[in-house]
């Protein structure tokens, strides 16, 4: 061949301008992804943030219908107390009709239902948190603690919670 033979492995460089030109449009190119890398971490960050937001939010709303639930019914069940006191003092006199005691009995049904038990027996431990001393007796036999000797009110406990105490006379050892 001529003067001017090829070598077939031979690489032609571009001319350095559209190396300049390539080499900013590879740096541009590169801040445009970093840029939009950022914004998709804080909008993943964001998205995040929401989710636990809204879970947050969800636990709270169901705690508190719980709470609301568990108040109301405990108001309800305050509000029965002198009935209840008032149905246990006819019954320790007989002065209960047939039919009375048959209604009664269903009455008293719903508040066990709903989670109310009463409480307070003769020759207990004396609690504070449990019952309310009205007066204080001598034993008839003597006692290691501060014993209940006479129930005066029963208390009353909803799911647990006291209500109102039982109202006794106790003993001192």
């Amino acid at each position: 061949m001529d003067g001017a033979e090829v070598e077939p492995d031979a690489v032609t460089e571009p001319p350095a301008e559209e190396t300049d030109v390539v080499e900013e449009a590879e740096g541009v190119l590169l801040e445009d992804t970093i840029d939009y890398e950022a914004l998709a971490q804080e909008r993943t960050a964001d998205l995040q943030r929401v989710q636990a937001e809204y879970s947050n939010y969800k636990k709270r709303v169901d705690r508190d219908r719980g709470l609301a639930k568990r108040s109301g019914v405990e108001s309800v069940m305050a509000d029965l107390l002198p009935v209840l006191d008032a149905i246990q003092l006819a019954r320790e006199h007989n002065d209960l009709a047939e039919g009375s005691k048959l209604i009664i009995d269903e009455l008293q049904k719903v508040t066990v239902k709903h989670g109310l038990a009463t409480y307070g027996e003769v020759g207990e431990p004396f609690d504070p948190a449990m019952h309310e001393a009205l007066m204080q007796m001598p034993a008839e036999e003597p006692v290691e603690v501060v014993t209940v000797t006479q129930v005066i009110q029963p208390g009353y406990a909803l799911q647990g919670r006291v209500i109102r105490p039982a109202r006794v006379a106790v003993a001192n050892p």
